[in-house]
Order: C-alpha cells, then sequence, then structure tokens
C-alpha cells in the first residue's frame, strides 16, 4: 500500500492511502486487511485547533483591536480626576470583554451553526450548479464562436482587404506654411 503525503492550508501534513488492491471495504489479502487495521488515517474536519492564536489568517486584524484609549480620549487641559480614569478604564475593559464572552456563550454556536449551513450551501452551489454551467456554457459557445469566426471570414475578410487596398494608395503629406 501506498500513500501520498499532502499538506493542509494549516500546514498540517497527512497522508490519503492510494489503494493498488482491493476495496477499502473489502481487502484482497490478509496483508492489505492488517494494514488497514493497523494505520488510522487522520481526519482533516478533526485536527486540533490553536487556542492561543485564533486568527492565525488575521481577518479581524483592522476591526476589533478597540481599546480604551481609541475611545475615550482627554485633551491636555480638560482631564478628570485619575481615580475616575482608572475606574474608567477598568470599566471599558472588563465590560468589553465579559459581555463579549457573554455574547460569543449565547450566540456563538447558534451563528457558527448558520454560518456552516451557509457556506455549505453555498459549496454546494458551486460545485454543482455553478461551474457545471459555465463549463456547458463554454462548450456550447465554443463551437458558437467557430461558426462566428467562419462566417467573418468568409464576409468581412474580403471587404476589409479591398477597403485597404482602396486606401493604400492615398497619401497624406503635411505643409507649414509661414
Amino acid at each position: 500500500m501506498s500513500a501520498t503525503k499532502y499538506v493542509d492550508s494549516e500546514g498540517f501534513l497527512y497522508t490519503a492511502p492510494v489503494r493498488e488492491q482491493g476495496n477499502i471495504y473489502k481487502p484482497n489479502n490478509k496483508m492489505m486487511a492488517d494494514e488497514l487495521s493497523e494505520k488510522a488515517v487522520r481526519d482533516v474536519h478533526t485536527k486540533e485547533i490553536d487556542l492561543v492564536n485564533r486568527d492565525p489568517k488575521h481577518l479581524n486584524d483592522d476591526v476589533v483591536k478597540i481599546d480604551f484609549e481609541d475611545v475615550i480620549a482627554e485633551p491636555e487641559g480638560t482631564h478628570s480626576f485619575d481615580g475616575i480614569w482608572k475606574a474608567s478604564f477598568t470599566t471599558f475593559t472588563v465590560t468589553k470583554y465579559w459581555f463579549y464572552r457573554l455574547l460569543s456563550a449565547i450566540f456563538g454556536i447558534p451563528m457558527a451553526l448558520i454560518w456552516g449551513i451557509y457556506f455549505a450551501i453555498l459549496s454546494f452551489l458551486h460545485i454543482w450548479a455553478v461551474v457545471p454551467c459555465i463549463r456547458s456554457y463554454l462548450i456550447e459557445i465554443q463551437c458558437i464562436s467557430r461558426v462566428y469566426s467562419i462566417c467573418i471570414h468568409t464576409f468581412c475578410d474580403p471587404l476589409f482587404e479591398a477597403i485597404g487596398k482602396m486606401f493604400s494608395s492615398i497619401r497624406a503629406t503635411v505643409r507649414k506654411e509661414i
């Protein structure tokens, strides 16, 4: 049994087994059956996720990195009491942190479900409807383009060649008179 190694988009290396003999459900020989039972093929849907770096592709770098200083600022000469400023900073930071966690706990899984369904439908339509329609269109337009090309070469080429020969004898000169 031979295997080809693949690297997925996250950089994880996994092997996709290529069966040289038999069916994966009914192997032809005992050696193949033993290899199938001994080796566990890594499933790409159960790969480990990074719990530290949760935005490895930096999708939200420009959106959600909002700190207290980005929202509330006191110019020179207009300062509140230091204790009020510190309490405001702490209140803002803790409220933003815990309210985000609360919203994530309540709506995170339902939104993940909705987005998962949406992208599954989008992928399904792209694979089973859009690409076949485009391929079909390209196949049919290729036939039409051949007919169109024959018509252009038959009718337009002689006309344009005749017009070109008519205007090829015209000479233009430019004189500057003072």
